[in-house]
């Protein structure tokens, strides 16, 4: 299925709203990751990037990649749509870095180029993973390292859509997950627990460790309703999956 032309158009469309509801929280403070917004200062996820060659897989508007060039890695954005590139550079600063319009499924890169490939609810949430993730390894360096983060498939599974809100009532088959449709024909991706080990185990990666980002009782989801509101604090909403490639 090649979702990147509905994807694009979607992401094209959407970055201005995007951008003015997210970028004053994930804006204000460097790696923050997910729904959360939790510091990886706290899940010790991506570790010290200086002097590291660094693949941000879906940029945005660069809130991760400009907080890692000013830490010293020499960071690429990657971004499939051309309006959150240009958030991106508008929003760059005095720590510069490279963008490159491509799909994470598709990278226009060479082999064994980076030391650090990594997103957060990035192409691997809007790529289909048994092709991404492939490309991901293939552009890594021998013990560069793989870093993501997605959502849960608990909380994709208790999804109401009728009510527009996560809750504690399983919707939707956990086995039957795999692709999401989102407006304008757009598509994410989903996978188990099983199958993202399958997937990553397949592209020649050694998972180190498996985070599951517990927020704190009091703290506010910027992107989605839950019913309770501590549902985060209590199921797991996110997988922060790190791994290496031997």
């Amino acid at each position: 299925m090649d979702s990147i032309p509905a994807n694009r158009r979607l992401w094209n469309r959407i970055s201005g709203a995007y951008q003015h509801e997210h970028d004053p929280r994930i804006g204000a403070a460097p790696r923050l990751w997910g729904m959360y917004s939790i510091p990886d200062a706290h899940l010790h996820a991506l570790g010290d990037v200086t002097g590291k060659r660094v693949l941000e897989l879906g940029c945005g508007a660069g809130q991760w990649s400009r907080a890692l060039a000013a830490e010293g890695a020499t960071v690429v954005g990657l971004d499939l749509s051309e309006a959150q590139l240009a958030a991106a550079a508008r929003a760059m600063g005095t720590a510069c870095y490279p963008l490159v319009q491509g799909a994470a499924e598709q990278l226009p890169f060479a082999a064994d180029s980076f030391d650090l490939v990594f997103c957060d609810f990035g192409g691997l949430s809007w790529a289909p993973p048994h092709l991404a993730v492939p490309q991901a390894a293939r552009v890594l360096r021998r013990g560069g390292r793989l870093v993501f983060n997605v959502a849960s498939p608990w909380f994709e599974a208790c999804y109401d859509e009728a009510a527009g809100r996560v809750t504690t009532t399983l919707r939707q088959d956990y086995f039957g997950l795999d692709t999401i449709a989102e407006d304008d024909g757009a598509t994410s991706y989903q996978l188990t627990y099983g199958d993202w080990v399958k997937v990553l185990r397949g592209a020649g990666l050694v998972i180190d460790d498996l985070i599951e980002p517990r927020p704190e009782l009091e703290a506010p989801n910027g992107y989605n309703e839950t019913d309770p509101p501590d549902w985060a604090h209590r199921w797991p909403a996110e997988l922060l999956w790190v791994t290496h490639k031997p």
